[in-house]
């Protein structure tokens, strides 16, 4: 675009963006590249965003296995690596573990920390957004309230920012495959069970970033099952993996984990069939709530139990339709996720690029040149 484009597009003065532009410029976001076809006159320059102006890390951690990413600014993988480790060893052992990792994959792309320019973090637990700590996160022993931007400012200039891992999966699926609908949800049926909300294209985290928790939405007919968080009747104590490995193990079947069950549904064992559809009938339910409150587009099922998805979304579908309104549910879509496991790198990336990048970040970088 030239500086004219940029005007016309934005509606802003000249004056307004020249001065945008100079901040881009010195932090070699944008750079002039060829001249476009004059119309007379001196041709007009047009510039380029320069995705290799830095890099961003990236970092999912799950409960015992994480996945680590280095990209551009345009998102844009460089390199990654998967690796397991145990989330409970704590919050000093787990992000030294990450940063000798970021430190040696930035080495592999011939980039150095000072070539960062932010961090994202996503983790399996609730998360206050805006201060980048996790709070109270049940199995992640250690991690309450503790600051996570603080523990990489040490080694790293850029700003840092920590998610559930839930809502950069939303992210990350919205962004890729879903940008033409407003709202959506994003549900991960794993171990636990969780929900990323998508409104107006946003991530909305409610207030306290507490938003999307249907794990623990109470189930009717329930109130012997109680769940790890103290309560009865939860839906993931229902219906979540570890709940559905241990009526299995129980019925004499080895399974011990979600995927454990998953393997038995792909083996065709009726008993594990049932038990996912079952447990998609109690999610539905919840979801059918969901689906008159909030009225998404479309629904996305991920998580390692969606790796039976066929049965999964069967009952879903089955007890959404049956109690949702036809309006809610007209044109609404049910889908696997597509992303599969990689959502959350996706999703942790975008996050920082459109944070770093927003208009709010540029005119941060102005008011301190004006300031100097």
């Amino acid at each position: 675009m030239t500086r004219a484009d940029l005007v016309k597009q934005t509606g802003l003065a000249r004056s307004t963006v020249a001065q945008r532009l100079d901040a881009l410029r010195e932090h070699e976001l944008v750079y002039e590249a060829h001249a476009s076809a004059s119309t007379g006159g001196r041709p007009p320059t047009v510039l380029m965003f320069n995705q290799g102006a830095g890099v961003v890390l990236v970092a999912d951690l799950g409960a015992t296995h994480s996945r680590l990413v280095v990209s551009d600014l345009a998102g844009t993988q460089l390199v990654e690596m998967t690796f397991d480790m145990d989330i409970a060893e704590g919050p000093e052992q787990v992000l030294s573990t990450v940063k000798q990792h970021f430190v040696a994959l930035l080495a592999q792309v011939d980039r150095t920390p000072a070539d960062v320019r932010g961090i994202g973090v996503g983790v399996p637990g609730p998360v206050a957004f805006s201060r980048g700590e996790p709070v109270a996160p049940p199995i992640m022993p250690g991690w309450d309230s503790f600051s996570i931007p603080s523990w990489f400012a040490k080694d790293f200039d850029g700003p840092v920012l920590v998610d559930n891992d839930v809502n950069t999966m939303a992210l990350g699926e919205h962004w890729t495959h879903w940008r033409e609908h407003e709202h959506l949800l994003y549900v991960k049926i794993g171990t636990g069970i969780g929900c990323g909300i998508v409104a107006g294209r946003r991530i909305h985290r409610g207030a306290q970033g507490a938003a999307g928790d249907i794990g623990h939405v109470r189930l009717a007919g329930h109130d012997d099952v109680i769940c790890r968080c103290g309560n009865i009747g939860c839906l993931e104590a229902v219906a979540g993996g570890r709940a559905l490995a241990a009526k299995l193990s129980d019925l004499g079947f080895d399974a011990s984990s979600s995927r454990d069950v998953v393997t038995l549904v792909r083996a065709g064992e009726p008993q594990a069939i049932q038990a996912v559809r079952d447990a998609g009938r109690c999610l539905g339910e919840v979801l059918a709530g969901a689906v008159n409150f909030f009225n998404p587009g479309a629904i996305v099922i991920g998580g390692d139990i969606a790796d039976a998805h066929q049965q999964l979304l069967a009952g879903v579908r089955e007890v959404i339709f049956q109690r949702s309104l036809p309006l809610a549910t007209g044109d609404l879509r049910i889908v696997p996720s597509r992303l599969g496991d990689r959502a959350g790198v996706v999703g942790i990336g975008i996050m920082v690029i459109e944070h770093i990048l927003s208009p709010e970040a540029v005119d941060r970088v102005i008011e301190r040149g004006i300031a100097a």
